[in-house]
């Protein structure tokens, strides 16, 4: 069953990682994290992704691997996260952020990103080739 996944993009342009800023739950703004959001019943994490990047950015962009974990979030959901490569289109807060940002490699910490992604964050930038 999918209904309790959250999925999130490690999307690269280049060797930029995005990172957005949320803009609600009141618990959550401010923080930072991987945009994403949560899977609908019956669909597949990648197609949500893309839809989730699609409504929250205004972007295309395409899922290539997951990446390994899975990380507990509030409320019984789960944290699974996909590296992916932006297509087309300029990210833009569309949806519960206000602000993004495009993070070179050795900006990925000046942020400070929700205790949840965390984790995420340290596995996706452990990827092979990470920012290729």
């Amino acid at each position: 069953m999918n209904d309790r996944i959250v999925v999130g993009a490690a999307l690269y342009d280049g060797n930029r990682l995005l990172a957005a800023r949320r803009s609600a739950p009141p618990e959550l703004a401010g923080g930072w994290e991987l945009p994403g959001g949560k899977v609908e019943p019956g669909e597949r994490c990648e197609d949500a992704l893309v839809r989730e990047l699609r409504e929250e950015l205004g972007v295309e962009a395409v899922p290539l691997e997951r990446v390994p974990g899975q990380w507990p979030l509030p409320k019984g959901y789960e944290l699974r996260v996909w590296k992916a490569r932006l297509v087309s289109g300029e990210p833009k807060p569309l949806e519960d952020h206000d602000a993004l940002r495009w993070l070179t490699p050795d900006e990925v910490w000046s942020v400070d990103w929700l205790a949840a992604d965390v984790p995420a964050v340290k596995a996706a930038l452990a990827l092979p080739g990470a920012a290729d």
